[in-house]
């Protein structure tokens, strides 16, 4: 009795995910799970749905042993500002999507470059030579990256740009779609409980020859994906990359 009395008192480190809403985490189920299935007795997961970024600071003051966070929507992009180091944010990713507290020190990192491009390699075909990224969010921050690490030209799509380089969605049609083989979605449309919305695309113009990879997990195949799978492409959602990154965090925060 007396070891488990030691055990069940053992400072309990505490993790979680920042954003808003948070209605629909992956994160605090996968975690739960995880910590259940390999007997990690001495951790807890959480959701902190934060209606600021400026929250952050009383978060940390008001959980006692919190060690670190995931960032998701809409707050990998603010959060850099309350960072004390970003070296570890490969170069030119301006978002975070995990972070190491050490002490007073938030330590950024960027995992969702790395679940991005492990999930990403087994589906590329040597005709997938250009990219389509709609949204320019922090999910799009990560996968720009992978997509010039590996020589994959690319173009951003957006509602509204706000640069000449981006795209608006009412420029793509059939013939720009034929050199696009590659379509990556990284905005929420199409995300439960939304699950009837899609990006708008020439969707006729899709052929077997293209891959389309949308970056929500719920539902298993949105509305994007189902336009896609009609036509023939090769689809894929985000589960594999958020399992990824998750265990990538998890790695950060135990090193």
């Amino acid at each position: 009795m007396a070891d488990l009395d030691s055990l069940q008192s053992k400072t309990q480190r505490a993790f979680g995910l920042i954003g808003y809403p948070l209605s629909h985490s992956f994160s605090e189920k996968y975690f739960t799970e995880k910590f259940s299935r390999e007997h990690i007795i001495d951790c807890k997961y959480e959701l902190y749905p934060i209606r600021s970024v400026d929250e952050i600071k009383q978060l940390i003051r008001s959980v006692p042993h919190l060690k670190g966070l995931n960032v998701t929507i809409p707050y990998k992009q603010q959060i850099i500002r309350y960072l004390t180091d970003t070296s570890e944010i490969p170069d030119g990713i301006k978002a975070c999507n995990c972070i190491k507290i050490d002490g007073k020190n938030l330590i950024g990192y960027n995992t969702d470059c790395i679940g991005f491009e492990k999930s990403l390699l087994p589906l590329l075909k040597p005709h997938h030579k250009k990219a389509l990224v709609l949204g320019t969010g922090g999910a799009a921050e990560a996968v720009v990256y992978v997509l010039k690490k590996l020589g994959i030209s690319f173009s951003k799509v957006s509602r509204s740009p706000q640069q000449p380089s981006v795209l608006k969605y009412a420029e793509l049609n059939e013939k720009m779609l034929k050199k696009y083989t590659i379509i990556i979605n990284t905005t929420p449309l199409g995300m439960h409980p939304h699950v009837n919305t899609c990006p708008e695309l020439p969707y006729n113009a899709i052929t077997e020859n293209h891959l389309l990879y949308d970056l929500v997990y719920n539902p298993v195949q949105t509305l994007f994906l189902s336009k896609g799978a009609e036509k023939g492409a090769m689809i894929k959602n985000g589960e594999k990359m958020l399992m990824l990154q998750a265990e990538e965090s998890w790695n950060i925060w135990n090193y």
